[in-house]
């Protein structure tokens, strides 16, 4: 008999075999549980704090290391530029067209100096000459001048001179000297001294028409007293008249620094040429503007002073419709011999009379007493003129030795 599978009895598997408990720690009992997510998070805390004080200490490392590194390698490029200049200068310099320049100032120093003397005076009427109610012409008891003859003839200007007894000269060696005026022209404000002294430099004439606005110039004398200063500019322009409502003087305009003490010292050319007398400035002080003497003007005053100045020795009067009436003439030409200084005179010694009308002078008509006084002053000394006078409704023509005009004689011609 066969048995049936299903009739026999199971057998149970056994139950598995499980191995110790292993816990997370998240899933441990609370209280451990607690403890240790405080203490993660404390540490996190600390963690962010101490990154974000690193990062702080990196901001203000960086905010003040990399302006620092900046301004070194600035300054480091700059000094390697610097002396990359300096040494660049230092080797050429020499050769550059400003020390060429630099050494042409030199020489035009060098040219003058010399010759451009002090002046001090006592006794100076100390009067000041306004140009056009804006500028002036200082006179404070000193000022400059220029030799221009080796045998010790200054020229400078009247105002510095003018009412002064006493002339004391500094020469540029350091002499001191005492000069006499021979002759001054207070038309054109200037005047010619005379010193007793050996070797002596003399300036040279520079022609005042042939330098044009825009050349270079230098002005030498003694502002306030400082001996031989040079100041440079250009010549800012020519022909300034009527400044002084005086037509005799027409000035050149610069704007090299001239000072009180400057006027009757020489303004050069970059020859090292006299081509103007510094005379006039505007204001109490250097503004921009100064004023010299054209030295082709100044050199035919000085010649004529220093020749001597001609002389007629007559008192003149203009002619007018009255005399010309009583005198029987057509016309007011020529002017009136009212009467002879001194029957010695040329005037005189040339047969002319008190009462003759004096028409021409060297064949030049002649119709102010002030054109006869110029004819006569230009005309050299000892030289033979022609006089033509009108006498009796006669012409004549009369031969005049002119003589010297001295200082002490009145201005009559």
């Amino acid at each position: 008999m066969t048995e049936n599978p299903m009739s026999q009895p199971v057998v149970p598997e056994p139950p598995p075999v499980q191995g110790p408990v292993r816990i997370h720690p998240l899933d441990r009992p609370d209280d451990h549980r607690g403890m240790s997510i405080e203490s993660v998070r404390i540490r996190l805390a600390w963690a962010k704090l101490v990154w974000l004080l690193a990062f702080l200490a990196i901001l203000l490392a960086v905010s003040y290391l990399v302006p620092h590194i900046a301004e070194q390698t600035q300054y480091a490029i700059t000094r390697g530029k610097q002396r990359a200049e300096h040494d660049f200068a230092r080797e050429h310099l020499g050769e550059s067209p400003i020390g060429e320049m630099s050494r042409a100032f030199q020489m035009v120093s060098q040219m003058v100096g010399p010759s451009v003397v002090h002046i001090n005076t006592t006794g100076t009427d100390g009067r000041i000459l306004r140009l056009s109610n804006r500028s002036r012409i200082p006179a404070e008891g000193q000022g400059s001048g220029v030799l221009m003859d080796s045998s010790g003839y200054i020229l400078t200007n009247n105002h510095v001179v003018r009412g002064a007894s006493d002339i004391q000269v500094s020469l540029a060696d350091g002499r001191k000297a005492k000069a006499e005026v021979v002759g001054r022209d207070g038309a054109t404000d200037l005047a010619v001294l005379k010193i007793d002294a050996d070797d002596l430099v003399p300036a040279i004439w520079g022609d005042s028409e042939g330098v044009e606005a825009g050349a270079l110039v230098w002005a030498v004398g003694s502002p306030f007293g400082l001996e031989r200063t040079i100041t440079s500019g250009i010549l800012s322009a020519k022909h300034r008249a009527g400044l002084a409502g005086n037509p005799n003087q027409d000035f050149l305009q610069t704007d090299a620094a001239v000072n009180p003490g400057n006027s009757g010292g020489p303004l050069v050319d970059a020859s090292g040429k006299v081509i103007g007398i510094n005379t006039a400035i505007v204001g109490d002080a250097y503004q921009g503007i100064s004023f010299a003497i054209p030295s082709n003007l100044a050199r035919e005053i000085y010649n004529r002073i220093k020749a001597g100045r001609g002389w007629l020795g007559v008192k003149l009067e203009p002619m007018s419709a009255e005399l010309a009436g009583q005198l029987g003439m057509s016309s007011t030409s020529g002017v009136y011999i009212d009467q002879l200084l001194d029957r010695k005179s040329p005037a005189g010694a040339a047969g002319i009379q008190p009462g003759d009308v004096l028409l021409r002078w060297n064949d030049t008509a002649v119709n102010t007493p002030g054109g006869l006084r110029n004819l006569v002053e230009k005309t050299p000394v000892g030289s033979k003129a022609k006089a033509v006078v009108l006498r009796s409704g006669r012409e004549l023509t009369l031969e005049v030795i002119v003589g010297q005009r001295q200082q002490s004689l009145p201005v009559e011609s």
